[in-house]
């Protein structure tokens, strides 16, 4: 878990340095639909930071559903914003990596349902106790 928690606030300080850096050395250098994609990376990866954070803490998840969770997270995070920052800052064609953005963004969902399904079977087995 700590090791989960460690990653996830390398992951927020990143965030913060990135949208520094998009915020007041890459207006002149994006376009306007470059800058508002890049925002969108960085929007996405911190509500994700958080949500790993709150995971992470969490007292009703075990050590393994939070592994899960948080493997599928970061996998979603990389895959996701990975691909736009790469699209944007490392000039790399849309059309190379078209399909690793929509995977991630199918990762970041899966892990939010993944944690639904977990918090659920909880609830079950509370009841039945």
């Amino acid at each position: 878990m700590y090791k989960n928690l460690t990653i996830t606030c390398i992951l927020g300080g990143l965030t913060i340095l990135l949208g520094a850096f998009g915020a007041h050395s890459l207006q002149e250098v994006l376009t306007v639909d470059g800058l508002k994609s890049f925002e969108t990376a960085i929007r996405y990866q911190m509500f994700h930071v958080l949500f790993l954070l709150i995971v992470n803490a969490s007292l009703e998840l075990s050590k393994a559903q939070k592994n899960w969770i948080t493997g599928i997270v970061f996998l979603g995070i990389i895959c996701f914003s990975g691909s736009i920052f790469a699209i944007q800052l490392g000039n790399i064609p849309a059309k190379s990596i078209w399909f690793i953005t929509p995977f991630g963004g199918l990762l970041l969902l899966l892990g939010w349902a993944v944690t639904a399904v977990f918090l659920i079977q909880k609830k079950k087995k509370k009841n039945v106790q």
